[in-house]
């Protein structure tokens, strides 16, 4: 590819993205790119992408996404540049910066409303997108601002009411072009105790402990549909311990499949679609993937 040229010893070519994943699933990337040094670079390393018509895809942190066997055509861009910066209540951090990390980070600084992201991984770009939250928290009720590049109009800095924000849902998110790279985002925060905070932050790191199964994980592989829990669901219709391949349903906790040892990505996928017919037929409820499908399926 032509736009390579310029960044040529920065690209990696069928680099498998099985080690860029959260479930480390997941076949080669025609080109990966791994930024590190600013977003500058980023923006038009991408930029130079969309202008040759090359699809590009971010991973960020990896989390809530399945990867296919066969890989990702076109550009992957793992984000990994980290900047973080304090002033008063408000933090503004790169996409590429960890949101547990974060977490902390502003815990230390006796800024409160981010105990929910505690334990909840990924990135800042991939949790502005999807709405990230738990523990009855989530980034619509923090962030304040978002910088992103776009394809067709360039730089631009949307405020919380254009971000559409629902329920693990948002404007972006419903963008079906993907045409957008979200640079960083912009968190207005509450004073409190550190001590305070990071006490409230270990709780919910120790139920999830409690709750969750441990290991390399997708994540939430459903959505909760309105009044309702997907595990609820699952388990109701005699699915925990459900084995497709390699792939199981969670004895744990319904809602969480995992890795038996050498699972693929089409065990898995073939294991969502298998739990998501049973529990429309048992229970007329679909239930909605909350982990995306990257790749060919």
């Amino acid at each position: 590819m032509t736009f390579l040229t310029k960044y040529a010893q920065q690209f990696l070519h069928d680099e498998p993205l099985a080690k860029y994943t959260a479930a480390r699933l997941g076949g080669p990337a025609d080109w990966l790119y791994v930024a590190r040094q600013s977003n500058e670079e980023l923006s038009e390393i991408v930029a130079a992408a969309w202008a040759a018509d090359v699809p590009v895809r971010v991973l960020g942190g990896g989390s809530n996404v399945l990867v296919s066997d066969k890989g990702a055509r076109g550009l992957v861009i793992v984000s990994g540049v980290k900047q973080l910066t304090f002033d008063g209540l408000t933090a503004t951090a790169s996409a590429g910066y960890g949101l547990i990390t974060l977490a902390r980070k502003c815990a230390l600084q006796g800024l409160a409303g981010l105990e929910w992201a505690a334990s909840v991984p990924g990135t800042v770009g991939g949790a502005v997108v999807n709405n990230a939250g738990a523990h009855g928290g989530d980034m619509a009720g923090v962030v304040r601002q978002v910088e992103l590049v776009d394809a067709e109009r360039g730089r631009q800095t949307l405020a919380l009411d254009d971000l559409g924000y629902g329920y693990r849902a948002s404007s972006l998110k419903a963008r079906a072009d993907r045409r957008f790279l979200v640079l960083s985002a912009v968190f207005h925060l509450k004073s409190d105790d550190s001590a305070e905070i990071l006490a409230a932050m270990d709780a919910n790191i120790a139920h999830r402990k409690q709750t969750q199964p441990p290991g390399a994980s997708l994540g939430s592989i459903f959505k909760n549909p309105p009044g309702d829990y997907a595990g609820r669901l699952i388990e109701s219709c005699g699915l925990k311990g459900y084995t497709t391949g390699e792939a199981q349903v969670s004895p744990v906790h319904a809602n969480f499949f995992i890795n038996r040892g050498r699972a693929t990505a089409a065990d898995y996928y073939r294991l969502i679609q298998h739990v998501r017919d049973v529990v429309e037929r048992q229970t007329g409820v679909l239930l909605e993937p909350e982990v995306e499908f990257m790749g060919e399926w």
